[in-house]
């Protein structure tokens, strides 16, 4: 029974490892000073952007665009500033992130 329990939980550290780093990555890159994973702060929670991209085989594309270039309207009337500064694969790798919630 000890033996389940470590497996059990060494498989839930492995699995949470990649999402601290990527929330480590949105701090670093100032994405939590307007998004949590779950409510809305400035923009939407996280988990609000993936369940409306939720099978839309697009979706990847389409937020890489969104956030690199910014826009406005659709979460309403707050900007989403355009993020010129991260790199094209951090960034590929917060949208996964996101859309993986």
């Amino acid at each position: 029974m000890k033996l389940v329990k470590l497996v059990l939980l060494a498989a839930g550290l492995a699995l949470a490892g990649p999402a601290a780093a990527d929330l480590k990555l949105a701090q670093k890159e100032g994405c939590l000073g307007c998004h949590t994973v779950e409510k809305k702060l400035v923009g939407p929670a996280w988990k609000d952007v993936s369940a409306k991209y939720r099978g839309d085989t697009a979706a990847e594309a389409k937020l890489l665009i969104k956030v690199r270039a910014g826009g406005k309207g659709n979460w309403g009337d707050i900007v989403q500033p355009p993020n010129t500064t991260t790199s094209d694969a951090d960034l590929k790798i917060l949208v996964k992130f996101v859309l993986g919630l």
